[in-house]
């Protein structure tokens, strides 16, 4: 279930989504368990959100477990439930305080007892940060959430405002990073992305830091987004 709170307007700036990849593989070049690499990666999270308005970005979107991700070993899976919870429990206080308001969008209805409602707390604890909407997926498949949308709306009510709207959308996606050297969407923001500007980095997520996002923001302004129509500069005027 969608949280009501993602229908309000859009904060302004950038809209950025990161696929955070890499926690595990940064922890076994390290001789450690996949574990630390997650509790690595949560640092991470904090350093980005800290920084991520200074660098023009209003809505940030974090993709921190995928539904498909129930299928990893109970053990891991259980230690990332535990990290979500340990981040709601510390991080709400430092949020409200910065003026980031926090989202979490995906399925609540199989996160572990007390999680949902932590989130709910977090949520309404948060709700009047206009520096930076932070929208955290848990248990999030886009292809999922987009057969949820179209049914609730059924043929009748189907338009692309309606799907955006039952989505929860924050608007497009601007610019969509995936860390670790992977190239592939893996199910998400499907619907928002479809203009997205794409960029790759081979850096894993726990080394992710304030350079590589301001990397990524200086290759996204350096591009011309023409959204399917021409650059006007460049079609020549008529006799």
């Amino acid at each position: 279930m969608q949280s009501s709170l993602d229908r309000r307007p859009r904060q302004q700036g950038l809209h950025a989504a990161i696929i955070m990849d890499g926690n595990g593989r940064w922890a076994s070049a390290r001789g450690l368990p996949r574990g630390a690499g997650h509790r690595a990666g949560v640092k991470t999270i904090q350093r980005v959100a800290e920084v991520a308005p200074d660098l023009g970005i209003g809505t940030l979107t974090l993709y921190a477990f995928s539904s498909d991700n129930w299928r990893r070993p109970a053990e891991e899976v259980g230690g990332l439930m535990r990290l979500l919870r340990a981040y709601l429990r510390g991080e709400t206080e430092r949020l409200a305080r910065t003026g980031t308001r926090l989202s979490v969008i995906g399925r609540r209805d199989r996160l572990p007892a007390g999680i949902p409602e932590a989130i709910a707390r977090a949520e309404a604890a948060t709700a009047a940060g206009d520096r930076l909407h932070l929208r955290i997926a848990v248990d999030y498949s886009s292809r999922d959430a987009i057969l949820a949308a179209a049914a609730r709306l059924g043929p009748e009510g189907l338009s692309r405002e309606g799907l955006s709207g039952a989505l929860g959308a924050d608007g497009d996606v601007d610019l969509l990073i995936r860390t670790g050297g992977e190239k592939r969407l893996s199910d998400f923001l499907l619907w928002e992305a479809a203009y997205a500007e794409l960029h790759f980095t081979d850096r894993m997520w726990p080394d992710f830091g304030t350079a590589d996002l301001a990397t990524a923001i200086a290759d996204f302004s350096a591009r011309d987004r023409r959204f399917g129509g021409l650059n006007v500069a460049a079609v020549p005027e008529a006799a």
